[in-house]
């Protein structure tokens, strides 16, 4: 699994590449995190090149949100292959979570706060 993170004006974009399972999902955590717990308020995941992602991937996703709900922030999700829509859509998630084709149109469900 590979994690870059950027910023593009008040929004953290993170793009996830790879597999996310048991034994990465601490490697996401740490990189997803702590961000929330320092200010960051609009959090975009890229999942444009992630291939597979397990339970232990999505939980960190739930804690995000958790978190960001609690600081009165968001994150979005976008350009997600059909393996991984259907991973969120069988684990209920996809109700849980914006998700949205094209990093531009995640970033503009973003700005509209």
């Amino acid at each position: 699994m590979q994690i870059s993170k950027q910023k593009e004006g008040n929004v953290l974009v993170v793009k996830v590449a790879g597999r996310v399972d048991a034994a990465t999902s601490k490697a996401l955590e740490t990189e997803m995190l702590p961000p929330i717990d320092n200010g960051e308020h609009k959090i975009l995941v890229d999942c444009s090149n992630l291939e597979y992602i397990s339970s232990a991937g999505l939980r960190i996703f739930l804690m995000a949100a958790k978190k960001l709900k609690m600081a009165r922030g968001k994150i979005v999700l976008c350009s997600m292959l059909p393996p991984i829509k259907t991973m969120f859509e069988i684990a209920g998630f996809s109700a849980a979570f914006p998700i949205f084709n094209t990093m531009e149109e995640g970033e503009k469900e973003l700005r509209k706060k």
